[in-house]
C-alpha cells in the first residue's frame, strides 16, 4: 500500500522488525567480511558467503509474511509508485514514507539480487562442472564490485534522503524506530 507519511503520523513510528533488522545487519557484516578480511576461495569466505545468501532467502520470504512494512506489498516498486516518487522529486518534494521509498524498494531488491547472484556464481566455482572456470571466476568479481558500489550507493542514499526527509534513516534501521523530526 505504501504510505507517505502525513500530518497525522506520529513523531516516532516503529517500523522495521528484528527479522529485517538482524537480515540487514548480516547482510552488511558478511559483505564487509567477504570484501575486506576473509581470502577469497577460503572456508571462512564460502560460509559467509552462504550466511549472507540465507539472510537474502529469509528476508524474501519475511517480504511476504513479516510485518507490515516488512512486506513487498507495502514497498514493491510499482511503475505507479516509480512514477509518483520521482514526479514528487522533480517538484522538489521530498515525501517521508514509513517504510522503503520507491527508490530504496528498487535499491533492496537490487541488492538482494547481487547477494544471491554471487552465492551461485561462488558456489558453482566450487562444482567439478566449473572448477577453474575463468569467465566464472570474473563475473563474480564483477558482481562483488558492483555489489560494492550499490551498497555505497544505498548507504549514501539513506543518509542524503535522512537529510530531506528529516528522519534517521540509518538510526531507524539499528532501532526499529523513524523519529520524524
Amino acid at each position: 500500500m505504501q504510505n507517505p507519511v502525513t500530518p497525522a503520523t506520529p513523531e516516532s513510528v516503529r517500523v522495521w522488525d528484528p527479522v529485517v533488522r538482524i537480515c540487514h545487519w548480516s547482510l552488511v557484516a558478511c559483505v564487509m567480511l567477504n570484501e575486506f578480511i576473509l581470502e577469497e576461495g577460503d572456508s571462512a569466505h564460502e560460509w559467509a558467503g552462504y550466511v549472507a545468501c540465507g539472510a537474502v532467502v529469509i528476508r524474501f520470504a519475511w517480504g511476504f509474511v513479516g510485518s507490515p512494512h516488512a512486506r513487498f506489498s507495502d514497498f514493491f516498486p510499482t511503475p505507479q509508485r516509480l512514477m509518483r516518487h520521482f514526479s514528487a522529486l522533480r517538484r522538489r518534494e521530498h515525501p517521508r514514507y514509513l517504510g522503503h521509498n520507491p527508490l530504496g524498494a528498487v535499491m533492496m531488491l537490487a541488492l538482494m539480487a547481487l547477494v544471491i547472484s554471487l552465492g551461485l556464481t561462488g558456489w558453482l566455482q566450487g562444482t567439478d562442472a566449473y572448477f577453474g572456470e575463468e569467465w566464472l571466476q570474473e563475473l563474480h568479481e564483477v558482481l562483488a564490485n558492483v555489489l560494492l558500489v550499490a551498497a555505497g550507493l544505498h548507504a549514501t542514499a539513506a543518509l542524503v534522503m535522512s537529510h530531506f526527509e528529516r528522519v534517521n534513516l540509518i538510526g531507524a534501521m539499528i532501532t526499529g524506530i523513524k523519529r520524524f523530526r
